[in-house]
């Protein structure tokens, strides 16, 4: 089913979660999955990743991009999963000059397809035939430089490029509580809403300023999970966002996700059997 405006993909921010979910199927990745069905069939895919968090801007630019398990102490079905989808080194340069007049590096052979992009696109795009090019978040700079970055960037949707940011709306691993495998914290809850509330009006690139919400330090330790946000907002602009799926893990973890140029209707945040 192909809802988007004509001539122009969609864009999304997929709330990922705990790595886990490329291997064990259950209705967020389902929902991951469905997305992909119903976009048009992208000429290649860019991505921001919360786990690209560096020090400076760069976009990935090798032809044949590695599969990073970014992570440790997980089952070794997860560390053998591989995703070898080809870059766009090409695209790689359209992304700087987009972005132009801020400096964007290309990245030859330091980086490659991680988690965050791979745990979310078996699902939602499991062929791996689609070129995929990955973009830093520059760990330096405010929130307002990644909400414009990701205004410039939306001039991509018009030629084939489906934009992923994937992050979460929630992130706080130290509090993690395993006895919360479907619910949250109070704190949680309400900076998941308002998010939420800002999103989904005509005016989603004001999340750029929750970092001012009274739960924003809990949901947000670190801001590498929220940065992804914020690019898929900026390319939004005034359009509301629709979500494509909520729910929270082990109290402290949102796994929200919203479209932007699609029309969804939301999977609940009903507890899994």
């Amino acid at each position: 089913m192909d809802t988007t405006t004509e001539g122009r993909m969609p864009a999304a921010f997929i709330g990922h979660g705990n790595p886990m979910h490329a291997i064990r199927p259950n209705r967020y990745t389902e929902a991951w999955r469905e997305f992909g069905r119903s976009v048009p069939r992208p000429h290649a895919i860019l991505v921001i990743s919360a786990h690209w968090y560096t020090n400076a801007t760069a976009v990935t630019a090798m032809p044949r991009p590695r599969t990073i398990h970014d992570f440790y102490g997980f089952p070794q079905e997860l560390y053998d999963v591989s995703y070898p989808a080809p870059g766009l080194p090409e695209l790689a340069e359209h992304v700087a000059d987009v972005a132009s007049p801020t400096w964007v590096g290309c990245d030859i052979d330091s980086w490659g397809i991680d988690h965050g992009t791979w745990s979310v696109l078996v699902h939602a795009f499991p062929d791996a035939t689609i070129p995929v090019v990955q973009l830093s978040l520059n760990a330096f700079k405010g929130f307002d430089y990644h909400l414009e970055l990701g205004r410039r960037l939306n001039e991509l949707r018009d030629s084939g490029v489906l934009v992923i940011g994937s992050g979460n709306v929630v992130h706080n691993l130290a509090a993690v509580d395993k006895s919360r495998p479907d619910d949250a914290f109070t704190w949680a809850s309400r900076f998941d809403d308002a998010a939420r509330s800002v999103l989904t009006s005509t005016t989603p690139t004001e999340v750029a300023a929750l970092d001012a919400h009274p739960d924003f330090g809990d949901a947000h330790p670190t801001p590498d999970h929220y940065l992804p946000l914020l690019y898929v907002a900026g390319m939004a602009g005034e359009e509301p966002m629709s979500l494509l799926v909520d729910g929270h893990q082990a109290g402290s973890v949102s796994m929200a996700a919203y479209t932007v140029g699609l029309d969804v209707t939301a999977q609940s945040s009903v507890t899994e059997a």
